[in-house]
């Protein structure tokens, strides 16, 4: 358990300041505090690692719960590392792809993650909802600048009016790749060290929605590493098969 000021907390979702100012705009990102008392890999949210499945399904309530939602209204996605983005409408799993976008209220759209970068935008004028996975690979391919496009020439999105946060992820400091990941990147995103790089994925997803002038006032770059977070964070560098996933969901609520 985790005390803060001498509170036990059972559970803690990480709730970015930048859609707080936004009533209509509910989210949440979970962490490996939660069911502590039942769960094998520290409150995990995903059925394709080594848990029990009815326990994953039993952190999956709590934590829906706590976000005012069901498993019927939240939309999931096979995540490929890829660049297939899905606009949907319904709650459920919408097949192979790294980003999803709506403008349906009550509809949560989840992004599984364990160390890679996840981008969550929210359009406060057309009250459009997206978010991306996006790792090394997804990033490569510049998944979130093909979502921005298709915000900004199919939903006709203004960049200044979006309000987007990157969720928590691995830091540069301890995501060490080889040339052949290396390659893929400008070298402002690169450290050298001991024949192999530091690479910042964060950084160069900031940067994307920069290159699309949204307002740099309007994003929320968390500071929190998943991997040097090791009793708050899920990380597959750190853990291997024994991490968990978190689950970052954002949704609309409906106007009352």
């Amino acid at each position: 358990m985790l005390l803060l000021c001498g509170l036990t907390v059972e559970m803690l979702i990480i709730k970015p300041y930048i859609f707080k100012r936004f009533p209509e705009i509910n989210f949440g990102f979970s962490t490996m505090i939660g069911n502590i008392n039942a769960d094998t890999n520290n409150f995990n949210m995903s059925f394709n690692v080594c848990d029990d499945q009815e326990l994953v399904s039993k952190n999956r309530s709590i934590f829906f719960k706590e976000l005012e939602l069901n498993s019927e209204n939240i939309a999931y996605q096979k995540q490929i590392h890829g660049n297939e983005i899905k606009i949907v409408s319904e709650g459920g799993n919408c097949g192979e792809s790294d980003a999803i976008i709506t403008t349906r209220t009550g509809l949560g759209l989840a992004i599984s993650s364990a160390d890679c970068t996840a981008v969550f935008i929210y359009d406060s004028r057309q009250k459009i909802i997206a978010a991306v996975h996006s790792g090394w690979r997804g990033t490569s391919k510049k998944i979130l600048e093909k979502t921005l496009l298709i915000l900004i020439d199919e939903f006709k999105s203004n960049p200044d009016e979006m309000i987007c946060y990157l969720s928590p992820s691995i830091s540069q400091t301890n995501y060490e790749v080889g040339q052949e990941v290396a390659k893929h990147f400008d070298e402002k995103y690169l450290k050298p060290q001991n024949g192999k790089f530091l690479l910042d994925v964060a950084s160069c997803n900031f940067d994307m929605l920069i290159k699309y002038k949204v307002n740099p006032v309007n994003i929320q770059k968390s500071k929190l590493c998943s991997y040097g977070y090791k009793s708050l964070l899920h990380s597959f560098r750190r853990d291997g098969e024994r991490s968990g996933r978190a689950l970052g969901i954002i949704s609309l609520r409906s106007a009352e």
